[in-house]
């Protein structure tokens, strides 16, 4: 059995981007990314490549690869990632991360947990989930402005000194081939389709079949190059705590999200649903009267209190029982182009349940479903033209030591075959109106729009 090595100290470095991109490049790289210096709401960076193994699923199959030997399994997903984590090692305490899995576990991977209708075009052919196993990383703290390599003793000293010497230094102004969108931005729902949806939607609460169900539009262009670049420069424009950048072999995913799904730290539960949106303005006082608006909305309250109940049964089933406590309701945070309403539930785990048990039992998050559940899943499938993919669907990690951290895919672009799309939507309530939760949709879709317009904009003025 492999035992922890001691963490290794490295320089700090304010803005971990530049330091990933000697890696960024490299297939099964990983980037988990509090979006610091932009954005000071989260504290860790972590980041890796050159996993000792992979587990790829693509409907009932997760291929197992390691040591450039694969092997098929229609075991569990969740299950398989569990295997390869235990037996648990301790960590050094100090640190979120030892060493463990990072990746992603799309929307779609709920096929392998409930039976759901198949209706929606699957366009992008990707996997449903797809997670490294990764014996080394490095930690950033920015409150402590501290950065570490940690990692497992694989017996390889020169291996070692070689991360710390690639990591001590920044490199000199990088070169990258750019990228460019090279084709008008299409949505997979006009506002005719769009209403459509929501006047069906509208019915189903009425005849009382849930009380919420979250409809999202799909947005898609082509694109050419090296999608790191569009990555750092969605970073500056939409810098979040829960950002990520993944580089697979088949897809590469480009994440802002601002939610926390699951965080398991020493046993303690916490997930923070987001539910309530108001755009952001310029003015200061326009703005803070968006706060206000936020604050006094009882529609958005509701809508946050369902997820919020749906969240607290979810995570009771591999709780502790009476552990599960809501000590924040209604809190408004606010982001780059949004201000959020956002509400806290925290449980501890039971003795005997893993961070992957955790996972599944509340796998995919009710703030992007509806409620009840598997019924709005039932809806979106129906509704939504495409699939969902990695959108609304899980990136973090889970560690050697037990503890998680994951978001929320949302603000989250998925680039493959030169292609970039991103989702936006919303949860849908008795008292909706139909052009305001159209237009929400676009206000969280605003900086992934700016975003493609400015690389656009790029390849025009070449």
């Amino acid at each position: 059995m492999l035992l922890q090595k001691k963490p290794v100290s490295l320089p700090y470095f304010a803005d971990s981007s530049a330091l990933f991109s000697l890696i960024a490049d490299q297939p099964w790289s990983v980037f988990l990314d509090s979006g610091f210096p932009h954005s000071n709401q989260g504290r860790y960076d972590i980041f890796a490549t050159d996993p000792v193994c992979t587990l790829v699923t693509q409907g009932n199959i997760t291929q197992i690869t390691r040591n450039n030997v694969t092997i098929s399994s229609t075991s569990d997903p969740f299950d398989l990632v569990k295997a390869e984590l235990l037996p648990q090692l301790d960590g050094y305490e100090d640190l979120p991360f030892n060493g463990g899995a990072i990746g992603y576990f799309s929307y779609d991977l709920a096929r392998r947990l409930e039976n759901l209708p198949v209706i929606a075009e699957d366009a992008e052919q990707i996997a449903d989930m797809a997670i490294g196993i990764y014996n080394w990383a490095v930690i950033v703290d920015h409150q402590e402005q501290k950065s570490f390599l940690v990692g497992l003793d694989e017996g390889d000293e020169q291996k070692w000194q070689s991360l710390i010497e690639q990591f001590s230094q920044l490199p000199e102004n990088p070169e990258y081939e750019s990228f460019k969108v090279i084709s008008d931005i299409e949505s997979n729902m006009d506002i005719n389709a769009y209403t459509d949806a929501f006047n069906r939607i509208k019915n189903y609460l009425k005849e009382g079949d849930c009380y919420q169900v979250n409809l999202a539009q799909r947005f898609v262009a082509q694109c050419v190059g090296y999608p790191w670049v569009a990555y750092t420069t969605l970073r500056e424009l939409n810098a979040a705590p829960f950002s990520g950048y993944l580089n697979f072999p088949e897809v590469q995913i480009l994440s802002s999200s601002p939610e926390r799904f699951l965080k398991l730290t020493d046993g303690h539960v916490e997930t923070k649903p987001i539910k309530g949106t108001r755009p952001r303005k310029l003015d200061d006082y326009e703005d803070q009267a968006q706060i206000k608006s936020l604050e006094n909305s009882y529609k958005d309250k509701a809508e946050n209190l369902m997820i919020v109940d749906l969240l607290r049964n979810d995570i009771s089933k591999t709780c502790q029982n009476g552990s599960v406590k809501v000590p924040v309701i209604f809190n408004i945070e606010s982001y780059t182009t949004v201000h959020h309403l956002v509400s806290t539930i925290t449980g501890i785990l039971a003795e005997d349940q893993h961070a992957l048990d955790l996972l599944k039992s509340c796998f995919p998050g009710g703030s992007i479903t509806g409620a009840p559940k598997i019924r709005s899943m039932e809806i979106i499938e129906e509704l939504e033209p495409h699939r969902r993919g990695v959108y609304c669907g899980a990136i973090g990690y889970i560690g050697f030591n037990g503890n998680m951290d994951t978001n929320i895919a949302i603000r989250t672009l998925v680039h493959s075959n030169n292609t970039i799309r991103f989702w936006a939507g919303g949860g849908i309530v008795y008292d909706s109106k139909l052009e305001e939760e159209y237009q929400e949709s676009f206000d969280k879709a605003s900086a992934m729009l700016t975003l493609l317009q400015q690389l656009t904009k790029k390849h025009d003025s070449h």
